[in-house]
């Protein structure tokens, strides 16, 4: 059941992530790889800050999504420069 979660909250932050971004999303596979590293860069970035936006799977969707936007944009600027 964990990795099957792990899945879902990937898959949704990284669509989530798309749609705020670009306006559509990257495809199933980008969209779970882009969330799940996301969940792990916006871990880090709420840890950081000492601030947690509460359990469940809404809480860590919202964290996720946070660390994919941070991914998208940070990849944007590498990209431009």
């Amino acid at each position: 059941m964990g990795l099957f979660y792990f899945l879902v909250v990937g898959l949704v932050a990284g669509w989530l992530a798309g749609q705020f971004m670009k306006g559509g999303g990257y495809g199933m596979v980008a969209d779970i790889v882009l969330g799940v590293l996301g969940g792990c860069v916006g871990g880090w970035l709420f840890t950081g800050l000492g601030v947690w936006p509460g359990g469940g799977i809404f809480g860590a969707i919202f964290v996720a999504f946070i660390g994919a936007v941070v991914l998208v944009w940070g990849a944007r600027l590498i990209k431009r420069a």
